[in-house]
């Protein structure tokens, strides 16, 4: 009786950790991509391969890392978007006090180059691409995997990611919209919310951004 009551827990402990395993496996394969695509050259094919590999790895690998959900997610639209022209507002007001402090600008500069120097809908495209599978591997399977204090471990791991581009203008953004994200995954039971959120934010980062570093990424 016992040993029958024990198989069930047994298998729900092994799925689970199939799953973390797989989560961990692509989480090494998307931040080494990440790195290498922000380690080449602006508008070369080494770079959009690199980001669009990266894009399919967390998208694909994180569909595959995540468990069923346990329930029904809220569907929203139009608050996520409210929250990501929020969020832009104040990294905008932000990089307005940070292009005066030299490292900082220097940081977000040599992120800004490659919407600066590469044409604009291929960078947009991509970095939409990318924002949405981090989306779904960060606050879909990562979250997913961690039991207690989801929201500040997937944030952790999101920057580990980030930190893999050794820029630390990247990690700080990391921290701030991934705890972001994760509180809106909490809230909404889902990916949907902070997907909208993060794809609203970075098209108005990229559009509205580079301009205050220009001349620093011209440079």
């Amino acid at each position: 009786m016992n040993r029958s009551a024990k198989r069930p827990w047994r298998r729900m402990i092994d799925g689970r950790d199939r799953y973390r395993l797989a989560t961990a496996g692509v989480w090494g394969v998307g931040t080494g991509l990440l790195g290498a695509s922000l380690a080449s050259r602006p508008d070369s094919a080494e770079f959009y391969g690199f980001t669009l590999a990266t894009a399919a790895t967390f998208t694909l690998g994180g569909l595959a890392a995540t468990p069923p959900a346990a329930g029904p997610s809220k569907r929203q639209v139009l608050t996520p978007v409210v929250i990501g022209v929020g969020a832009f507002g104040v990294f905008y007001g932000c990089a307005l006090v940070v292009r005066r402090i030299p490292f900082l600008r220097n940081a977000i500069a040599g992120v800004l180059q490659y919407a600066e120097r590469g044409p604009t809908p291929p960078v947009l495209l991509i970095a939409l691409a990318n924002g949405a599978a981090e989306e779904i591997f960060f606050r879909g399977a990562v979250y997913a995997a961690v039991p207690r204090r989801p929201i500040a471990v997937s944030t952790l791991v999101y920057m580990g990611t980030t930190a893999a581009t050794r820029n630390p203008a990247l990690v700080l953004a990391a921290a701030v919209m991934g705890a972001l994200f994760g509180a809106q995954r909490r809230w909404t039971g889902g990916v949907r919310a902070p997907m909208i959120t993060h794809l609203t934010w970075s098209t108005l980062m990229i559009q509205y951004l580079p301009p205050l570093f220009a001349p620093a990424a011209s440079a």
